[in-house]
């Protein structure tokens, strides 16, 4: 029998089910070009490598790091705050991604105009503002796929997604770095390919804005101050699994202290030519795209939190190798696993926070989640950096594997499957 129709849950329901097939591809196509274009900004290989062309400093590239994630650390609260008592949220979600987008362009603009210090105070500015507007577009865009795709399609269309974004992002990686940065096109290969990146992520806003359609959310959360909204973040902490869910993803997130500097260390024995830097991101983007042919299906048969416990030890013996690594063979090898690991993790950490607590919590918790990453995601790159410049390498690679043990253990005996938790098994 169907449901009534002044039933707004059954209405919302039969909203998405209508048009699932429509979402799912509009998200498809939108997450597929945008990670193309992202990938080539957030793979541990262009941007380290470009800080270090500009400053040849160690400490410097810990610098660009720590402040493109420092402007992630507040955005995401600021973002949730400004969604969750909207019924449509998608126009909002579309600017933010506009915004995020434009600071590629900025580093584009700046490379290709600006020289000496002035480059290198504008490529760190736009770093920050990438970052920034990364936080909020990162819960805005969550939690519109929250709202129109079933968690019992999300693996699969992260999986998809991932794949042929990933497969993309792969080859043009190394096109990029063989071609774009080895060949310095347009006087500056690393603007050049900003610029491009620019363009494959806008083309991707675009076809979700057209495309996408939304429902009205049935039930929001009262409009508060931020000041309000912040002050309710002791209660969503109350759950037990979702705060030591917190506290594995805080030791994950210390574990990519040494994320930045995997490219230098590679490069000291290799070379950090545009070859190099091409050869070590297919390889990086490369097994992350054929893992998440993994991830996905594994996720939404067994849930995430096995997909999480897999990815942080397969990044802790990627580092392993990657410190035994004596060729290119090794390294490439050692790029790979550290692709697949932070694939997985990241696949399995965004879908996990969404299945803890109520739908209408869902923008606060993305943001608590957001906010704890990427604060300590700042404080790793620059305390790496300061070791590397003091220490060497080593050290900071040992206290990567000593984090992601440590975050192990947190997930395997404090951090149960959200997906098959009773409903009072929060407290």
């Amino acid at each position: 029998m169907p449901s009534p129709p002044d039933d707004p849950e059954a209405e919302f329901q039969q909203f998405v089910d209508r048009n699932l097939k429509r979402n799912f591809l509009a998200h498809f196509t939108h997450g597929m070009l945008g990670m193309t274009g992202f990938r080539l900004v957030y793979a541990p290989t262009f941007v380290p490598a470009y800080l270090s062309l500009l400053t040849g400093s160690p400490f410097m590239v810990g610098l660009g790091q720590s402040l493109q994630q420092a402007g992630a650390i507040l955005s995401p609260v600021l973002g949730a705050q400004q969604i969750e008592h909207r019924r449509r949220i998608l126009p909002i979600s579309i600017l933010l991604g506009g915004l995020m987008r434009i600071q590629l362009l900025g580093l584009a603009i700046a490379g290709w105009f600006l020289a000496d210090r002035s480059l290198v105070v504008a490529t760190l500015i736009f770093l920050f503002l990438l970052g920034f507007f990364m936080g909020s577009q990162r819960v805005a865009f969550q939690v519109v796929l929250a709202k129109v795709i079933p968690i019992r399609r999300r693996g699969r269309l992260q999986a998809w997604r991932n794949l042929f974004g990933g497969g993309l992002a792969a080859g043009l990686s190394y096109w990029a770095g063989k071609t774009l940065i080895e060949e310095d096109w347009l006087g500056n290969g690393y603007a050049t390919t900003f610029a491009l990146a620019f363009v494959l992520t806008s083309i991707g806003l675009a076809v979700i804005a057209r495309f996408m359609r939304e429902p009205e959310s049935p039930t929001v959360r009262t409009h508060m101050s931020l000041r309000e909204r912040l002050s309710e973040f002791p209660a969503l902490m109350k759950d037990r699994d979702y705060r030591n869910f917190l506290i594995a993803q805080l030791l994950t997130m210390s574990g990519r202290i040494s994320i930045p500097f995997c490219i230098l260390y590679a490069g000291e024995t290799l070379g950090l030519s545009g070859s190099t830097v091409g050869l070590l991101s297919l390889a990086f983007l490369g097994a992350d795209t054929v893992s998440n042919i993994i991830w996905g299906p594994l996720g939404d048969r067994f849930g995430f939190r096995l997909v999480y416990l897999i990815s942080v030890a397969l990044w802790a013996l990627s580092v392993l190798l990657l410190l035994a690594a004596e060729s290119s063979l090794g390294f490439f090898t050692a790029f790979a696993g550290l692709g697949m690991a932070l694939s997985g993790y990241l696949m399995s950490q965004q879908t996990m926070v969404l299945e803890f607590g109520s739908r209408d919590d869902v923008p606060m918790r993305l943001a608590l989640s957001t906010t704890v990453e990427t604060s300590m995601a700042t404080i790793g790159p620059l305390l790496g950096g300061a070791i590397v410049a003091y220490a060497g390498y080593q050290p900071v690679f040992y206290l990567t594997i000593a984090c992601l043990v440590a975050a192990l253990g947190v997930l395997l005996f404090a951090v149960r499957e959200p997906r098959y938790r009773s409903p009072s098994a929060s407290a």
